[in-house]
């Protein structure tokens, strides 16, 4: 969950806005009816339920996710993301729910080897982060 830099407030608002992707199941999906569904929206419904407040979930894209949240556009994000240096540097996070170990998936017969990095040397790897 990721929170947008700003100083602690002892009071809770009434409403909060909680934007999600949207687009990556199972942690966030849009379901046929238009609802938003998936683990990261279950999180951000107990959460709420938890802390006794009504919360409207909104869909955004991921490219504007963390600009929307710098814009005000709503009051978090609960979305599968990565913590990293470059994003904590414009937002705030809370503790990980869940952790997504990397792995390595090549065509059989590739000849790479996750264990020795030399088989990869002039290869293409594409990532998500």
């Amino acid at each position: 969950m990721a929170l947008a830099a700003s100083p602690a407030s002892a009071e809770l608002k009434k409403k909060y806005r909680v934007a999600t992707e949207g687009a990556y199941a199972p942690f966030n999906w849009v379901d046929p009816d238009g609802s938003l569904k998936g683990f990261d929206v279950d999180i951000a419904k107990e959460l709420c339920v938890r802390i006794k407040v009504e919360c409207e979930i909104v869909a955004q894209d991921w490219d504007g996710i963390i600009p929307g949240l710098l814009a005000k556009k709503y009051d978090m994000i609960v979305a599968s993301m990565s913590i990293t240096e470059e994003r904590k540097k414009k937002v705030d996070f809370t503790q990980k729910y869940q952790d997504t170990p990397a792995k390595l998936i090549a065509k059989k017969g590739s000849g790479i080897d996750p264990e020795k990095k030399e088989t990869m040397k002039g290869k293409s790897i594409g990532v998500q982060v």
